[in-house]
């Protein structure tokens, strides 16, 4: 094959029309993304879009919604302790996984109900 993929240049969630603030909220506030500017001709369909380092999230609004409950991103993180007392005090509910030999990894959902997993590499 004369083609080769490179990266993952983002992902994308639904969420229900009008969820912009509850994704702002989500993102930023509990999870530590910021914001980035949504193309202007990609505005006037709703949604959000935030960035960690390399890692953008794209919030689509998806009529009728229904939450990835099995489908998901995973992110990789340092120091998943602290994450957890972080989501803890945020008063963010997780679930611990011990399936994963070598991984210390949780799943939270975000305000919609979409499955995220989060994960540390011992």
């Amino acid at each position: 094959m004369s083609f080769i993929f490179k990266a993952i240049d983002h992902i994308q969630l639904a969420a229900p029309k009008e969820s912009e603030e509850t994704a702002r909220r989500f993102f930023i506030d509990v999870l530590g993304f910021v914001e980035i500017e949504k193309p202007e001709s990609l505005k006037q369909k709703g949604g959000v879009w935030f960035q960690c380092g390399n890692i953008q999230v794209h919030i689509g609004i998806e009529e009728p919604f229904s939450p990835a409950q099995k489908a998901h991103p995973a992110f990789e993180v340092e120091n998943i302790e602290e994450l957890k007392r972080h989501l803890t005090n945020q008063d963010i509910g997780f679930t611990e996984d011990g399936h994963l030999p070598g991984a210390n990894r949780i799943y939270i959902n975000d305000p919609f109900g979409n499955r995220i997993e989060i994960l540390e590499w011992r």
